[in-house]
């Protein structure tokens, strides 16, 4: 394992610095482990760490939040503003790894990595979350159900960098769980990931670990603010097309999805009785 490291100072100097096999370096968890495997070909790598503002957390003028590619999954289930008004988000953010991986990782990180069972892109997509991609030719907004294309693959081109997650100010308050199922409770990808969630703008079911990448589940969301859990875990587990591997078959997955589906809407009602 052999690159060139490089520590940038600003988002410019890293875009500018990126070539082919380059790979922008935060966090780290996901990528070094993949480098010393041998599964990613990388001829340079470029610190972003130090850029002042990709560090941070910060209010938007909708009374959103702007998290920067460096703050790591611990800052942001921390944050203050995260926790009362977005706790989804923090909540998704609890359930990935243990501790000491959490103070490391990145929220930007994790998403970036495109997995299908990533933690953090139900609470994403259940709050409209877009992502800022700087390049050479300039900024551009992607929305997160366009940012996943397939396992391990974004909506990222070589070069890009993901400098921050908008959260919109009109998906705060909703509330719900993350309801998750793995071998090892905190330290093993989820065999299925299902969120339920309620705001002033109807329910949310967010779905992880069942397709290819992360899903929103529109018709079951309608279901559910029509008062039908049962409808909705039918049409959730319909919209899942999981695999069998190690951590589970797809028929357990599946099922498990309207189980947790209903599990998660008689969690909210209970909230609210």
């Amino acid at each position: 394992m052999s690159f060139e490291y490089i520590s940038a100072r600003t988002v410019e100097e890293a875009v500018a610095l990126a070539e082919p096999d380059t790979r922008y370096l935060a966090g780290g968890t996901d990528l070094l482990p993949k480098v010393r495997a041998g599964k990613y070909r990388v001829s340079r790598v470029i610190d972003i760490k130090g850029i002042p503002e990709l560090g941070g957390i910060c209010e938007t003028q909708d009374r959103g939040l702007k998290i920067g590619a460096a703050v790591t999954l611990s800052e942001v289930a921390r944050h203050e503003a995260v926790r009362s008004r977005f706790p989804l988000l923090a909540r998704c953010c609890l359930a990935i790894g243990a501790w000491p991986l959490r103070n490391r990782a990145t929220l930007v990180g994790n998403v970036c990595n495109a997995s299908p069972a990533a933690d953090s892109a139900p609470a994403l997509l259940a709050l409209d979350a877009s992502f800022v991609v700087v390049s050479r030719n300039g900024t551009r907004m992607v929305h997160c159900s366009n940012f996943f294309r397939g396992p391990g693959i974004c909506a990222v081109a070589e070069g890009d960098l993901v400098a921050a997650v908008l959260v919109p100010g009109d998906a705060a308050n909703i509330q719900g769980n993350y309801l998750r199922i793995s071998r090892r409770r905190g330290m093993d990808l989820a065999t299925v990931g299902v969120l339920v969630g309620r705001g002033p703008m109807g329910h949310r079911v967010c779905l992880a670990a069942v397709a290819p990448v992360p899903l929103r589940v529109r018709d079951a969301e309608a279901a559910l603010d029509a008062g039908k859990p049962n409808e909705a875990a039918a049409i959730a587990r319909a919209a899942a097309s999981p695999i069998t591997d190690l951590r589970g078959t797809a028929e357990y997955r599946r099922e498990m999805v309207g189980v947790l589906v209903r599990r998660g809407a008689a969690s909210l009602d209970a909230e609210q009785a």
